[in-house]
């Protein structure tokens, strides 16, 4: 391979299993889309969303749900949206469509993938989904580290702590207002 060639191509790196963590997690909204469910980490005194790790075997849109049942003690199911997205539809069978963003309805997909560094060479991926809360179930005791806590949407934004957590919120936000 030429130089310039070397120089033009994109930059990849590779983890093995040990260097990274796969974690999903769920933008927690009420029936009426107007309420975002955030939680108060007791012991850091934090604001968080509700998200952890993905069990082995176990897809992310479960681990995302169960995740969030064991943290807020509400039961919620993926919310379809119509979003942007460069994934192609379910049932794509041209093999030339270009990889490019396009708008899709009806999705329960991740919407936002997080990429948080660890220290040296480890890495945590969170994806990002937005799911409501199932009013079928009543809601059960979460973990007793956690205090839910439904907001307004952009109430709930400003009450989180971290940058990424309200980029993330901020995003879905944006997203709902579209459907």
């Amino acid at each position: 391979m030429t130089e310039s060639k070397a120089s033009s191509s994109p930059s990849s790196r590779n983890l093995s299993a040990q260097e990274f963590v796969e974690s999903a997690g769920v933008i927690l909204l009420d029936k009426s889309l107007d309420h975002v469910c955030i939680l108060h980490h007791l012991e850091g005194d934090v604001w968080v969303l509700p998200k952890g790790r993905r069990n082995c075997g176990e897809t992310r849109k479960a681990a995302a749900l169960r995740e969030a049942k064991e943290e807020t003690g509400y039961s919620c199911r993926l919310l379809p949206v119509r979003m942007s997205t460069r994934a192609p539809p379910a049932n794509e069978d041209d093999t030339s469509t270009p990889d490019e963003a396009r708008l899709l309805n009806d999705l329960t997909e991740p919407f936002s993938l997080t990429l948080r560094e660890l220290g040296r060479d480890r890495l945590k991926l969170v994806w990002w989904f937005i799911a409501v809360v199932d009013e079928a179930e009543s809601p059960a005791a979460g973990e007793a580290m956690f205090q839910p806590c439904f907001l307004p949407c952009h109430e709930a934004v400003q009450k989180l702590t971290f940058p990424s957590d309200r980029e993330t919120l901020q995003k879905a936000i944006e997203i709902i207002a579209q459907q």
